[in-house]
């Protein structure tokens, strides 16, 4: 029912295009209006862990380093050249002597090391401050150069200040908007400056006048629009018919079941990543009853059709997953791939008798007096249900009883914080295969993001490995250790690989998908409009 419901309103959104397009409101003149559908509670770099924070972030302020657009390569930032020591603990940062913040004040080492300290003060109470590495010191040797002195050796430390939460501010505007700052103002190196914020309804930016120094993934290194307007629409059908009605430029925010549909629309430009790194999975504790059974985790990733669950939820807009990583990352181990099972429900079937696990007379299989029941958790959204309505039914096919309980956003965080639950479906972005095992794996990250409180000695010093080898093949080696441990375990259900499409309208050239921590557009300097 969702499904037809779903298909006759993208039918009628398609039907309505031609009526409307001549009644729509133009939009201003070299004024980009992208639509979205949620917003930021702030937006101070290392304060936000929200893909809508980092979204506007990225075009407001500029990092150290820069991530390509196959989500692999290191491009020079706001540092045009750098170094590491032969110890692996000290990166010599070269910067950029032509860089102005918006309020035309020059850039210099002495905001990178106010930046850094500040995303690692405690009272900043960065959420995040571990990606920053285990700094020793960070220090300007002249205005134009940066020492960053680790303790250990940090093999992630580039990819890490690629992402928003390094983005660099300026101390003096911080320090006069104190909490505020990020939410009253912004003053940033970026392409675009702060202009105003109205939450839940829209963020206003214009362009840097002075901006000439975008990194080298782009064709044009200046803005190439005047004005940017992130307009929230919530409601994903007004958000399209505002796209294909002339009422707003461009969105990522696209529903599943309409991407294919768009795609096929003349009026409507669709872009998509070669490399996109957003994945859903379903977490077990392996402390519980239950799921704490090896033999109860490989029967679920055997018993629940991936394939079909995926197309059911997406309709062509992701992939199954069949490892815990998207081959593309940097980092990932076909072998520990191989090792996660396939579905098979007959298999599924056989493992659980073999295990002791007895069919019961409710269709529940039972041992030594436990019933083959858990309760997973997770937050509201369509997505999720659907998938979980899809496994829960794969799953009492071959007699195990799982549970939904979907919490509102506002409180699902604190419920997945608890021990409540014996399971839980969620969904991130990454950017290495070291980045993603690191944070959910490491027993030091229980109860979270380590919900699954997973803990063995062998994982802790192989992602530790990972991290810390000065030697590339040792972490390489390294981490496929923790991937093939935990695939062997089945700590995870991996469900689907999302994929991240662009929509655009006729007015608009120049888009192409980045997708770093699911922000679409990056910096978006070759975005144009042509009237």
């Amino acid at each position: 029912m969702i499904r037809k419901t779903m298909g006759a309103a993208a039918l009628a959104l398609a039907a309505l295009l031609p009526a409307q397009q001549a009644s729509a409101q133009a939009n201003p003149r070299n004024t980009l209006q992208i639509l979205r559908a949620l917003d930021s509670d702030n937006y101070d770099p290392p304060r936000s862990t929200a893909r809508a924070a980092s979204e506007v972030l990225y075009m407001m302020s500029d990092t150290l380093v820069s991530l390509d657009f196959d989500m692999a390569t290191i491009r020079p930032g706001l540092a045009e050249r750098w170094s590491v020591s032969e110890d692996g603990k000290t990166y010599t940062f070269h910067l950029r002597r032509d860089v102005t913040f918006c309020d035309g004040k020059p850039f210099t080492a002495r905001d990178v090391v106010y930046t850094i300290n500040r995303w690692l003060d405690p009272a900043t109470r960065s959420p995040v401050r571990w990606r920053a590495g285990p700094v020793r010191e960070v220090r300007a040797v002249d205005d134009h150069t940066v020492e960053y002195e680790l303790t250990a050796p940090y093999g992630e430390l580039l990819y890490q200040l690629t992402l928003s939460f390094a983005s660099i501010v300026d101390q003096a505007t911080v320090e006069r908007l104190g909490q505020n700052f990020g939410v009253q103002g912004f003053n940033g190196t970026g392409p675009y400056c702060w202009v105003s914020w109205t939450p839940r309804q829209d963020m206003v930016l214009q362009r840097h006048p002075r901006y000439n120094w975008g990194p080298p993934i782009y064709q044009n290194t200046a803005p190439q629009v005047d004005r940017i307007v992130w307009r929230l629409i919530p409601e994903s059908q007004t958000r399209l018919a505002a796209l294909q009605t002339g009422q707003g430029d461009i969105t990522q925010y696209i529903p599943h079941i309409a991407v294919q549909q768009l795609r096929r629309m003349p009026n409507i430009r669709m872009s998509t990543p070669e490399s996109y790194f957003w994945d859903y999975f379903i977490g077990f504790k392996v402390d519980k009853p239950v799921v704490s059974d090896p033999v109860i985790r490989r029967a679920i990733n055997l018993g629940v059709n991936r394939p079909a669950l995926v197309q059911a939820t997406f309709f062509g807009a992701a992939t199954p997953m069949r490892g815990y990583l998207n081959p593309n990352v940097s980092g990932f181990d076909a072998t520990a791939a191989g090792l996660v099972p396939q579905f098979n429900a007959d298999e599924a079937r056989r493992v659980l008798d073999a295990g002791g696990w007895a069919m019961g007379p409710d269709g529940v299989r039972v041992k030594d007096g436990q019933r083959a029941t858990f309760v997973v958790y997770g937050s509201q959204g369509e997505a999720n249900r659907q998938m979980l309505e899809s496994m829960q039914a794969d799953l009492r096919r071959i007699g195990i009883d799982m549970r939904i309980q979907l919490w509102d956003g506002t409180v699902v965080w604190g419920r997945l914080a608890t021990q409540e639950f014996d399971a839980f479906i969620m969904s991130y972005p990454y950017v290495t295969a070291s980045d993603a095992f690191s944070l959910y794996f490491a027993s030091a990250n229980r109860p979270t993001p380590n919900r699954m409180n997973w803990v063995d000695a062998t994982t802790d010093e192989a992602l530790v490995q990972s991290r810390q080898a000065v030697d590339p093949q040792v972490r390489a080696n390294a981490i496929a250790q923790a991937q093939r441990i935990i695939a062997e375990n089945n700590v995870w259900l991996p469900l689907a690989h999302e994929q991240l499409w662009v929509a655009s309208a006729q007015r608009v050239e120049g888009v192409r998908a980045h997708g770093i921590y699911g922000a679409a557009l990056y910096k978006g300097l070759d975005i144009r409009l042509t009237r």
